[in-house]
């Protein structure tokens, strides 16, 4: 019988997706390993925007493949996330429901010109709460915590020191869960309606995870994605840290009055009044503030500080859910003990004084920094996301998401060098299974 003949049966591209697609779901629920991979499942919710009808590669395959591949070391660009990710074992790939070729009977992985189109047109909201989704559940225990193999040898240098500040903790006793805001510019970036885009990210002061992430046009609009990303996180009962620019009376009485959280703001030139009212309030010599005073000093990476802070009450006068202000004052110089260098700044807080005393609030203030030195940097210097290429649609914040889950990942599992990390997973088993899959 020919192919034209009216009575030759004829394959409907669609009808032979529907199949695979049940295929798939009979191997999903057969298989234990897929099920509980909570990564897998996290990322199964995000919506698949592309049309059904000639479908290959599942969305879930495509996300999970990079996930696993930001994770190691060399990951930092779609081309070699796809390069990593053709070297996946066909039993993994199997495991992941990937497509299988009917003539050869292998297991396929997309092409790179599959991954660019899908993370470029991504509901990249959807994304960064699956993203979140999975690290909390690891923090609350509800799913497994990652493990990461070590090399064998002397212990890694910023291993060994994690491990001596936790034998010799220097955080006052009684602090609350916290958690700091900060944006970043995602550089090369252009959304659709035109200007930079920025990424808007909280940080677990105490794990170093990032809890959420959301995308703002512009830094403008800063503050507003900042009080919506909040409402989409879990901080009833956290300390909230902020630099000055959002400091507003709407994101203090979001924080007290509707999620039920404290905040610890900066004041300065955009609260000029209330800047003023602290001034006047915590005026006069170190001697007058000596009870209400607590001073806390590093020294390492050729250079000394000291952090000396003096509180005071405050009340709804001030400003929306204030019971503190307080000055800090920066001093910093070289291992000499010779100091160069002085910085006033002034602040505001919800937390009450028994909640919080001075060595508390200079803990939190100092704690909200790390948004920089334990997200932003390790991006762009260990990620090199400043370096990207990638411009089109939501791809930049997909990668930046992807990244956000491997720093996650890499600190749930214990492990202080997130460089020292990536280079342990060669071993591609050992990089799923991070992930319990």
């Amino acid at each position: 019988m020919s192919p034209s003949s009216p009575t030759s049966p004829r394959r409907v591209p669609c009808l032979d997706q529907l199949a695979d697609l049940a295929l798939w779901e009979a191997e999903l629920a057969a298989d234990p390993a897929v099920v509980e991979s909570a990564l897998i499942r996290r990322l199964a919710a995000v919506p698949d925007q592309r049309s059904a009808c000639g479908l290959r590669h599942r969305l879930p395959v495509i996300l999970t493949l990079t996930a696993c591949a930001t994770l190691v070391v060399g990951g930092d660009s779609i081309t070699a996330i796809r390069q990593w990710a053709t070297r996946t074992p066909q039993a993994v790939l199997k495991r992941l429901g990937a497509y299988r070729d009917p003539f050869t009977g292998l297991f396929v992985v997309p092409s790179e010109k599959t991954f660019r189109r899908v993370l470029a047109d991504l509901d990249a909201d959807a994304l960064d709460a699956a993203i979140s989704g999975y690290v909390a559940e690891v923090v609350r225990t509800a799913a497994p915590v990652p493990q990461i193999p070590d090399t064998p040898g002397p212990i890694e240098r910023e291993q060994r020191r994690a491990a001596q500040r936790r034998l010799t903790p220097r955080a006052p006793a009684g602090l609350l869960p916290g958690a700091a805001l900060d944006g970043k510019v995602s550089r090369g970036a252009r959304l659709a309606e035109g200007g930079r885009a920025f990424l808007v990210g909280a940080i677990s002061h105490e794990h170093g995870v990032i809890l959420g992430q959301c995308q703002v046009a512009g830094k403008r609009g800063e503050g507003s994605a900042a009080r919506a990303l909040l409402e989409r996180l879990p901080v009833a009962g956290m300390v909230l840290t902020m630099d000055a620019l959002h400091t507003t009376k709407a994101t203090a009485r979001l924080i007290t009055e509707r999620l039920g959280a404290h905040y610890v703001l900066l004041v300065k030139g955009n609260q000029p009044l209330v800047r003023a009212a602290i001034e006047v309030l915590l005026a006069g010599p170190d001697a007058e503030w000596s009870a209400a005073t607590a001073t806390e000093g590093d020294r390492g990476h050729g250079r000394s500080e000291r952090r000396t802070i003096r509180t005071a009450p405050a009340d709804d006068t001030l400003f929306p859910g204030a019971r503190q202000a307080f000055r800090l004052r920066r001093d910093v110089g070289g291992l000499d003990g010779v100091w160069t260098g002085k910085e006033i700044v002034y602040g505001i807080t919800s937390l009450p004084a028994d909640l919080a005393g001075p060595a508390h609030l200079n803990h939190y203030e100092r704690a909200h920094w790390g948004v920089e030195n334990r997200l932003h940097w390790v991006r762009d210097v260990t990620f090199h996301e400043d370096a990207s290429q990638v411009r089109t649609g939501t791809a930049p914040r997909a990668l930046a998401g992807f990244r956000n889950l491997a720093i996650s990942t890499v600190r749930l599992a214990g492990r202080a060098n997130i460089a020292h990390a990536r280079r342990d997973l060669l071993d591609r088993q050992d990089v799923f299974a991070v992930y319990n899959i």
